[in-house]
């Protein structure tokens, strides 16, 4: 079945407004035994100004969106130091707390604002932490390949209006496959840019995709992510070639990072 993308597009910075789950199979995790499991995955606070989603995929190494990593105004990428990942965020308090050392961002990905021009295919980075994150309940989450046409998956995310927890949505599917890039039915908002997608092998989830953008496939609200094992080979490559002494991204804010509430979120919803 073909697909014709008609573009949403939402500029990060808007005013908060009231989220609502009617129609969707979203859940708040608010206690922690809603979240157990899933500490893993965090919020991004980028710069002291906006926010996007993150998980661990190694107890150093944090999974998102590439274009969360740049300043939609300058548009360079931020200092990666000006980063903090707080995962299994909850109720303002983190499971775990750890400032990033440097971020990665897949060699083919260019920021770009206007729509004809956003591509989600390579739109991934990945974060390395000054510190690993060692705890027994933060179990960092295996990747697995890309999921079949009418796959049932899963999404964990902060968004706008649900900032201060995570919520989760198990079942929505994978409508198609397109060129490297998944559209699922999945409910994402902004802040959601980053957030891990995940397919459930033998009752363990296995991220396979990072939410990139949101659009309307024939008047309905969708998600759009990547097919995720090549792109993360090559951005785990790059990583590994740049070990050692790290020239820091030029900063394009000198914001003080903030633990509270961030509403402003940097996420990029657009067409690929």
């Amino acid at each position: 079945m073909r697909f014709f993308l008609s573009v949403l597009v939402f500029l990060a910075g808007f005013a908060s407004v009231g989220y609502s789950e009617e129609h969707s199979g979203l859940r708040a995790m608010i206690t922690g035994d809603d979240s157990r499991g899933w500490e893993a995955v965090g919020r991004l606070n980028i710069a002291g100004n906006s926010m996007c989603t993150g998980a661990l995929i190694a107890p150093d190494l944090v999974l998102t969106a590439a274009h969360c990593m740049f300043d939609k105004d300058s548009r360079k990428q931020v200092d990666a130091t000006k980063i903090e990942f707080l995962a299994g965020w909850r109720g303002g308090r983190a499971t775990a707390y750890a400032r990033v050392k440097r971020a990665v961002v897949h060699p083919d990905y260019t920021y770009a604002v206007n729509s004809s021009d956003i591509r989600v295919r390579n739109d991934i980075a990945v974060l390395q932490l000054t510190r690993p994150i060692q705890k027994t309940s933060i179990t960092p989450f295996a990747t697995g390949p890309r999921p079949r046409k009418g796959a049932t998956v899963g999404v964990v995310s902060y968004a706008r209006g649900r900032s201060d927890s995570p919520s989760i949505e198990e079942s929505c599917r994978v409508l198609a496959r397109q060129s490297g890039n998944l559209i699922m039915s999945c409910d994402v908002d902004f802040g959601a840019s980053g957030a891990p997608v995940f397919n459930m092998e033998n009752g363990n989830p296995q991220i396979v995709s990072v939410v990139s953008a949101m659009a309307e496939v024939q008047g309905r609200k969708v998600a759009l992510g990547m097919s995720l094992a090549e792109p993360l080979e090559v951005v785990l490559a790059k990583l590994k070639e740049t070990e050692g002494p790290f020239q820091k991204v030029e900063p394009a804010s000198q914001r003080i990072i903030l633990r509270g509430p961030l509403d402003h979120t940097g996420a990029k919803f657009v067409r690929p």
